[in-house]
């Protein structure tokens, strides 16, 4: 799911979309609170989607279209108990990649490929994204459409908007719907997806629709449910709004010396290919900065990514989605697998402990990032400063089993 005003907005509790689960903490009833009466519930609940009304004036919202489409909402119980664990935060990456590139989903998607070649061949020429990120974002977002939701979108953010009250987002996304039916581009029924608000193939939310969403033949309302060439003329339009860089790759597999020293993980990739970092392709490594990424530590694969890498990650903040997106689009592409095969043995830390990680390197003045317990750059960053500092070898990033010791340790002196 994408949001318009973020870099996703939908992750898949299967291991599929990735960007608004990442801000969804859904209400939970309190043990020991008495229920509501169910008159006095939806009276609330429909006084709360009236008191939206001067936000939906504001975006060009009818009265009529605003009282029409309130008038029959009721809110949805399946919603508040639909949470559950991201899978790109709380599983090791290597097990989620081993699902989300699975070679039925990479056969999946070179069928596509062939059965779409003009489709995608266009936009290509209009946009500069690759057809394997094309359609690797279609793959990981709705399984190529089978895995879309079949939820009232329009229920489902209006029952996230009145108890999710802490946070705009649920009601910017609620108007958002109520824009796409003043404007006619869609009836009612049409919006239907994700009990998040996620709609259609790549899972847009519905202000992402209003700002990204396009026809591919330039006629008529984009239908990105049933049809395929509007959902990937609709990725390359949001990537590349995004900020994808048709001159190059999202990144690349890469070979490191025995010698490497470990001594930065962002330089220019002509600094890397000084120290002997080399791609497994053996082609020649691009231009332009890098950031040297080793998922599962010096002893698993290695990628340098390039500045589209990020890009990827607007459609979702998660480095397990990104890689597993941009290594399917190589697979689909025909590309070969991984040089290097993930570790056996890895440590998952907890999202306790990881917040906990977070702020003892904070505590160490080398975290400047977000307490969200979530390992992301800002994270591989100051764990490679604390292994710099303590003389570690090698000095790759990763968050080894015992590195909370370690911390608590050097926290402690």
């Amino acid at each position: 799911m994408i949001s318009g005003t973020s870099r996703h907005t939908a992750a898949h509790f299967r291991g599929t979309r990735g960007f608004l689960m990442a801000l969804v903490t859904l209400w939970v009833l309190m043990p020991g609170v008495a229920p509501v009466p169910a008159c006095a519930a939806e009276s609330a609940f429909h006084g709360f989607l009236e008191s939206l009304w001067p936000r939906a004036a504001a975006r060009g919202v009818s009265r009529a279209t605003f009282t029409r489409t309130i008038a029959d909402i009721t809110e949805d119980p399946s919603v508040p108990v639909a949470v559950g664990k991201q899978p790109e935060f709380e599983r090791l990456l290597s097990a989620y990649f081993k699902e989300a590139v699975s070679p039925t989903r990479i056969a999946r998607g070179r069928a596509l490929a062939a059965a779409y070649r003009s489709e995608l061949d266009t936009v290509v020429r209009r946009y500069g994204v690759p057809p394997g990120v094309l359609l690797a974002a279609w793959g990981m977002e709705s399984d190529f459409g089978r895995d879309r939701g079949n939820k009232d979108v329009v229920r489902s953010l209006a029952t996230l908007a009145f108890h999710r009250r802490d946070s705009d987002l649920f009601v910017n996304e609620f108007v958002s719907a109520l824009v796409i039916l003043e404007q006619g581009r869609l009836p009612r029924s049409r919006l239907v997806g994700s009990w998040a608000g996620a709609m259609g193939d790549p899972q847009f939310m519905p202000s992402a629709y209003l700002k990204y969403a396009v026809s591919y033949s330039g006629e008529g309302a984009p239908d990105i449910w049933n049809r395929a060439a509007d959902t990937l003329a609709s990725i390359g339009h949001f990537l590349r709004a995004s900020g994808w860089n048709p001159a190059l790759p999202w990144g690349v597999e890469v070979v490191l010396p025995e010698n490497f020293a470990f001594k930065t993980l962002h330089a220019d990739f002509r600094d890397f290919a000084a120290a002997g970092v080399m791609a497994t392709n053996g082609q020649a490594l691009p231009r332009g900065t890098a950031t040297l990424f080793l998922p599962a530590g010096a002893g698993g694969p290695a990628f340098l990514l390039s500045d589209n890498y990020w890009v990827l990650k607007a459609y979702n903040n998660s480095d397990s989605y990104a890689l597993s997106l941009a290594c399917l689009g190589d697979r689909i592409e025909g590309r070969g697998g991984l040089h290097k095969a993930w570790p056996k043995s890895q440590k998952l830390f907890s999202r306790t402990e990881k917040l906990e990680i977070q702020k003892l390197l904070a505590q160490l003045n080398l975290y400047r990032g977000t307490f969200d317990g979530k390992f992301g750059q800002a994270s591989r960053d100051a764990i490679h400063a604390f292994q710099i500092e303590a003389g570690d070898a090698p000095a790759d990033g990763a968050a080894h089993a015992d590195l909370l010791t370690r911390l608590r340790a050097a926290a402690a002196r």
